[in-house]
């Protein structure tokens, strides 16, 4: 029996298509596409549910009478240590970079339709399904391989990564960990704990989650250093464990952190900013944990900005204070007089970008990691926003042209693709790679090709195809979008999923013991994988 059904855009655009109840979702969604001139797509119901394009109209739960909707247009994409990963329209993935880091998915493929979202370890990828599944790819030992937990994987809401595990929350508030036990990947040692689980945050080597209940009352948010967390309560007080040295011990200015507001972190010490606009620091000293020097200067904070080893606070004058490690960014004192009207501060690694409020940038730190955009100076005019690598600055201009600057393998060399950067919408940023997502839904991405910055090889796909404009990007190690949903009344606890022992410093003395997390479980690690390891700390070797 044919049957007529209207198929309509966002825009109003509709067409009416004669069809069969034998006809698949998948064939009709094609028709669409080409009946109203549109990319990669998702076929609707009146809902806005994402109809199965392998079901036939006939065993969907189509009503016949109803409208459909065709959602086009959409890129999401993600980005782990060495490899890019693109959401495109139609649900499906596309990926490109280092191939055993994740830039190749093609074992995946036929398994990653309907995604909604992606999340990156170092070396893996994780997406979530439309019906609450998960499909893994990339290093097996990083996470890749998510087989042995793969009937668990049912209903996940969101999922969290550290840099070689992840962590999923399902919808009934428990918790499914794989990848490396040492990096949180084995949480049978707190299963038991982890019920009610509202929010998941992670270190490099561990996670921890918020959970409702009883104990740990109230926390609202959790930060984290390489090696310590840091947990503001509802009544502004902070909870700290793990490492003493990296920020986990917050005793020495404990009786300071009252009416926090909130807490940015280097790599192992925290900066936390009080209700009244001072600012309270406590970790290594090297790495920004005494502030001592500028105390005075800390006055009307509104917000604070880190490298790897330094802090930049924006106050509210528009002026900026910095501490921490001089060649970190720790030192603006060349600039000074420059960091005026200044409206917000992105960082790579070693350096920090300021946009002032003329669209003018000022920069300082590390010249080789974009601390030196002297060369560029001339065309930093009408800067809208900032992404950086390790190593380099990239800035959208109101024009939608790109400037960049910094590590010329770290993406600051722009050249080869300048003439098709323009109506940049977003960028995104691996290590040492970048990837703009243009207007019409089309990336182009630049910078060291093992880390992502030469797409090439999908070029053939719809990522590289035109599509209607409409943009998101998901920043690594952010919580998934359905973590707002979350209610966020009741009390709250944090459970912890352990990580490995600290390596020790070349010293003479021994590191300190970390401040245990309120009731933290241990469990053994287990043998080091020696092969990620060594490509792994090949790649900070090249860092530096």
């Amino acid at each position: 029996m044919s049957l007529t059904l209207e198929v309509s855009l966002i825009s109003g655009n509709v067409v009416s298509l004669q069809t069969h109840g034998d006809e698949s979702v998948e064939s009709l969604r094609l028709r669409a596409q080409r009946a109203l001139g549109v990319g990669k797509s998702r076929l609707c119901d009146s809902t806005g549910s994402v109809l199965d394009g392998g079901a036939p109209l006939q065993m969907t739960s189509l009503q016949y009478v109803e409208p459909l909707t065709l959602q086009v247009g959409r890129v999401d994409l993600c980005c782990g240590l060495a490899a890019f990963a693109a959401i495109l329209g139609d649900g499906s993935v596309v990926s490109w970079g280092r191939a055993d880091f994740g830039g190749d998915s093609s074992a995946a493929r036929n398994q990653l339709k309907n995604v909604q979202q992606i999340q990156a370890s170092d070396a893996a990828f994780a997406a979530i399904l439309v019906d609450g599944s998960v499909v893994t790819w990339g290093h097996a030992n990083a996470g890749g391989d998510s087989s042995a937990v793969r009937d668990q994987l049912r209903n996940v809401q969101q999922v969290q990564s550290a840099d070689e595990a992840f962590a999923s929350i399902l919808g009934d508030g428990s918790v499914v960990s794989w990848g490396r036990a040492g990096f949180g990947g084995d949480s049978s040692a707190v299963r038991d704990q982890l019920k009610n689980v509202r929010q998941i945050q992670t270190t490099r080597f561990a996670f921890a989650a918020i959970v409702g209940d009883d104990q740990l009352k109230n926390v609202q948010q959790i930060q984290a250093t390489c090696y310590a967390f840091a947990a503001i309560l509802g009544d502004g007080s902070v909870v700290t464990w793990g490492y003493a040295d990296s920020g986990g011990d917050s005793n020495a200015v404990q009786d300071q952190l009252k009416s926090v507001q909130q807490i940015q972190s280097t790599r192992e010490a925290f900066a936390a900013i009080l209700v009244d606009g001072s600012v309270v620091t406590w970790g290594d000293a090297r790495f920004g944990g005494d502030s001592c020097a500028v105390r005075a200067q800390l006055q009307h904070v509104l917000q604070i900005q880190a490298t790897g080893e330094a802090f930049a606070a924006i106050l509210g004058d528009g002026s900026v204070v910095s501490w921490g490690r001089a060649d970190f960014g720790g030192d603006s004192s060349a600039v000074r007089d420059q960091l005026k009207n200044v409206q917000q501060i992105q960082a790579s690694d070693a350096a920090f970008a300021a946009i002032l409020a003329d669209g003018s940038v000022v920069t300082w730190g590390r010249a080789g990691f974009g601390g030196d955009s002297s060369a560029v100076r001339d065309q930093l005019k009408n800067v809208l926003q900032i992404q950086a690598t390790d190593e380099a600055f990239a800035a959208i201009l109101v024009d939608g042209s790109v400037v960049t600057w910094g590590s010329v393998f770290g993406g600051g060399n722009s050249s080869a693709v300048r003439d098709q950067l323009e109506n940049v919408q977003q960028i995104q940023a691996t290590r040492f790679a970048f990837a703009a997502i243009l207007g019409d839904g089309s990336v182009v991405s630049w910078g060291r090709a093992g880390f992502g910055g030469d797409n090439s090889a999908v070029g053939e796909e719809e990522v590289q195809k035109r599509q209607k404009r409409c943009v998101s990007v998901v920043q690594p190690g952010a919580p998934a979008a359905d973590a707002a949903k979350a209610p966020a009344t009741g009390p709250k606890r944090v459970v912890g999923i352990p990580a490995p022992k600290k390596e020790a410093a070349p010293a003479t003395t021994p590191a300190p013991a970390p401040t245990p997390a309120p009731k933290l479980a241990s469990a053994p690690p287990k043998a080091p994988k020696k092969e990620l390891d060594e490509m792994k700390q090949q790649f900070r070797v090249f860092a530096r």
